[in-house]
């Protein structure tokens, strides 16, 4: 039997713009490596490979012998997935030729790396590069540190009370304003979802105050993603990190995914220690570019 078209074309493609017929083989991609790639995998999981639904474009790279063997998620973040050298020269040389859409890139240390030098000259400057983000995971629930038992999910009509600490953690961490551009628009659906889907955690004061907070981003069958971890300025060096922390982390284990990941910055010594307390080891490192 002769191969069809569609079936030629995927052999002889280096990179191509992922479809609906290409999501289990992209599925298997993605699951090679549960904690690093559970952002995209999160995204694909729940939508498939719809740009519109995705929120981007999924290329895929082919190797010598016509198998799917990396990706790259195109779309507000660029993100390499099992990219080796010539898939990060073949997706760098797409993303020349498309030009700069994203607000960063993000992923594996190494990849990342090699992607930005050949893209630099285009693409940069880079408002900030963060090099080397460590990569955490834990699997079992902190024997160190007690949860703290005041930590909870936000309720639903507490999206209003939550969203100034949200939205202080986002310009403290990444350097803009969530609110900038759209008003927030986007940003503010975004926690909306996050509590509604009962992945928004917070510890509340007497006066209503959220002295501390995280969301679980990213969720899939083998891996959740811990992310916007903050504590209030005034509340700062009170241990509220790491007791919050253990309390996420004991409800995540046993209600969302088997494993939990978060991603911190290098020089943030003081949340590298205290997740190391909780029970997280490091298991790899990101790299983020940010326009």
């Amino acid at each position: 039997m002769l191969p069809s078209s569609f079936q030629v074309a995927r052999a002889l493609a280096t990179t191509r713009v992922l479809e609906a017929p290409d999501l289990a083989d992209t599925l298997e991609v993605l699951r090679r490596n549960p904690v690093a790639n559970a952002f995209v995998a999160t995204r694909v999981e729940a939508v498939g490979l719809d740009p519109w639904r995705l929120g981007g474009e999924m290329w895929g790279w082919y190797d010598e012998h016509g198998e799917l063997d990396a990706l790259c998620y195109a779309g507000a973040n660029l993100v390499l997935v099992n990219a080796g050298p010539a898939a990060v020269q073949a997706f760098a040389e797409r993303a020349r030729r498309q030009g700069r859409r994203c607000s960063s890139i993000v992923g594996p240390a190494d990849a990342t790396a090699s992607l930005w030098a050949l893209l630099e000259r285009s693409w940069g400057p880079a408002r900030e590069v963060r090099a080397h983000q460590p990569l955490m995971a834990a699997t079992v629930p902190s024997a160190e540190i007690a949860p703290d038992p005041l930590v909870r999910r936000v309720e639903r009509s507490e999206v209003e009370t939550v969203m100034p600490a949200c939205v202080a953690m986002f310009t403290e961490e990444v350097g803009v304003s969530p609110l900038a551009g759209d008003g927030g628009l986007l940003y503010q659906a975004r926690v909306a979802e996050l509590v509604a889907t009962g992945r928004s955690f917070a510890r509340f004061a007497d006066d209503g105050q959220v002295v501390f907070k995280a969301e679980i981003g990213a969720v899939t069958e083998g891996a959740c993603q811990v992310q916007g971890v903050w504590v209030a300025p005034g509340y700062r060096g009170r241990g509220l990190s790491e007791t919050g922390m253990a309390a996420v982390l004991d409800i995540a284990l046993r209600e969302v995914a088997p494993v939990v990941s978060l991603y911190v910055n290098d020089y943030n010594l003081r949340a590298r220690a205290a997740y190391r307390r909780v029970g997280f080891r490091e298991v790899g490192a990101f790299m983020s570019v940010l326009f």
